[in-house]
């Protein structure tokens, strides 16, 4: 029997009250059209549907040119920390209070400092202009993934985000990324198919390459942070067994996945409630580089979560 998580659960039955199922989704550059599942491919949207924008403010970058004095002043604050670490080796660079002072002035609140075009730089919020285009992220056929997720009478389902960094969404505290829509419909109640607008302002790096995708069903388990510790410490001397370490091959499943079970590897475990209470549990997983060729936090994954008792209560969203 290969290794996976079903030989673990022969092995240790204990297991089996924490498996998931999920399906990994395995996107490869190619052409997919409508009425294929993809990633960054062409939705099956009715041609007489309005194609959603997004009304939220747009984080943007706002750069200004330094006075002369300013750089002057930097310059010369820049020169006397350099000299005083020649004078004094292995100290380093060390600014005085008042250096420091003079330097956050300069700054005013600004995030970044452009040395070669002596520019600083701020990310402010940004209302102006129509709502900016959503775009299509993920298109799946109920064939494809099947699962108890799918409302009645639907057979698709379309991720769309908008393409531009937001901050301070309702409802989604601590996030900073795009905001993104799940649309459910009924294959058989498109007739004609739209071509969605182009956005006009997006950052390159949430527009997917097209992908086709080769779903496969797996098993998948938590990580030590969501398995008590006796068990995880039976299922860890398993694994090291047969060569491998649970974290990476049977727990937390990387890659765009839907369902499964989430990774905390850059965080402790953050329970995710939805506003009725009830604990969210990861629905979607969407990962950066591979062929989609995205990138989402510090090169991470953007996960979506949904509520197990009420799937049309709202989505809750979380970069790793």
């Amino acid at each position: 029997m290969s290794v996976s998580a079903e030989s673990l659960i022969a092995d240790i039955p204990a297991f089996a009250a924490h498996a998931r199922p999920a399906t990994l989704l395995r996107p490869t550059a190619g052409t997919p059209g409508a009425g294929d599942s993809s990633v960054g491919g062409p939705p099956l949207w009715p041609a007489d549907e309005p194609w959603p924008v997004c009304p939220a403010p747009h984080l943007k970058e706002v750069r200004e040119k330094l006075t002369d004095e300013e750089r002057d002043t930097w310059q010369r604050i820049d020169r006397a920390v350099k000299e005083r670490s020649r004078q004094n080796p292995g100290q380093g660079y060390v600014l005085t209070e008042e250096e420091a002072r003079i330097q956050d002035e300069i700054m005013a609140g600004a995030s970044m400092l452009d040395l070669t075009n002596w520019e600083r730089s701020r990310t402010v919020q940004d209302t102006s202009g129509p709502g900016v285009p959503m775009v299509p992220v993920l298109q799946l056929y109920a064939r494809d993934v099947p699962g108890d997720h799918w409302p009645a009478g639907a057979d698709v389902l379309q991720v769309l985000w908008c393409p531009n960094d937001h901050s301070d969404l309702p409802g989604q505290p601590y996030y900073w990324g795009p905001t993104v829509e799940l649309r459910y419909r009924s294959s058989s109640m498109v007739e004609t198919v739209l071509d969605p607008p182009r956005p006009d302002r997006a950052d390159k790096s949430y527009l997917p390459h097209p992908c086709t995708v080769a779903p496969t069903e797996v098993v998948d388990l938590p990580d030590s942070d969501e398995l008590p510790e006796d068990l995880y410490d039976e299922g860890d001397r398993w694994a090291e067994e047969r060569d491998i370490e649970f974290h990476r091959v049977l727990a937390c499943l990387p890659g765009w996945k839907v369902g499964g079970w989430p990774s905390w590897h850059l965080t402790d475990l953050h329970v995710i409630d939805c506003s009725c209470g009830a604990r969210m549990r990861v629905f979607l997983t969407m990962d950066s580089g591979g062929d989609p060729d995205i990138v989402v936090g510090r090169f991470g994954e953007l996960r979506v979560f949904t509520c197990p008792v009420d799937a049309s209560h709202p989505i809750r969203l979380n970069i790793q």
